[in-house]
């Protein structure tokens, strides 16, 4: 067997282990999200209020569990963030809630050619080989096209992570802006056809 090419961290991060939050979690949840928000150094924008939230899938990483999440505001803007806690022993609460939130007018709304909605956060570094870092990245979102059962995270060509849809939402854990390379996010149906791909890095590639 040749030897792999790339030695870089694959499916770090555990599987979803809950359904989409409901119910008192939900509104616990709900208040340290929005506590976040209003602490956002909005620079004179006017954020609005916010809408429903829409969570996504819990994944699990170094110990601390995360729930990523998006609201709409009344001003058209979106707030995006999530909520971090101690990953519980079974049959105790989670403990150490901590959430992070943020804005943008970059919104679905008004591109209507993107095929998926993605937002995302470093939450981490993994040293390699030759001293070369990868950047761990919390990636969410939604797919804006039907037919999508999963979603990988490539590098490279290189799946390093993926996440089935729940509610047509999913959560990513994967090492990126590794050795020059940077991900790619891909939504397949149930039959592994490829329906749409994203790169974390379009906009500033179009832009170049």
């Amino acid at each position: 067997m040749p030897a792999e090419p790339r030695v870089v961290p694959r499916f770090a991060a555990e599987p979803p282990h809950e359904p989409l939050p409901y119910g008192r979690w939900a509104e616990r949840l709900r208040e340290e999200f929005l506590a976040a928000c209003l602490a956002i150094d909005a620079q004179g924008e006017d954020v609005g209020e916010p809408g429903d939230i829409s969570w996504h899938p819990d994944r699990t990483w170094h110990g601390h569990t995360y729930l990523p999440a998006t609201a709409t505001t009344s001003t058209g803007l979106e707030l995006f963030g999530h909520v971090r806690f101690r990953t519980p022993e079974p049959g105790r609460e989670p403990e150490e809630l901590l959430a992070s939130a943020d804005f943008t007018s970059e919104t679905a709304a008004e591109h209507p050619e993107w095929s998926l909605d993605l937002c995302d956060e470093v939450i981490g570094t993994w040293v390699g080989e030759r001293s070369a870092t990868a950047a761990i990245t919390l990636v969410w979102g939604r797919a804006l096209r039907g037919g999508g059962a999963i979603v990988t995270a490539e590098l490279a060509d290189l799946v390093v992570d993926q996440c089935p849809l729940q509610e047509g939402r999913f959560t990513l854990i994967a090492p990126d802006d590794y050795r020059g390379d940077f991900l790619d996010v891909k939504l397949f149906s149930e039959r592994g056809e490829e329906l749409a791909a994203e790169s974390l890095y379009e906009d500033d590639a179009d832009e170049d």
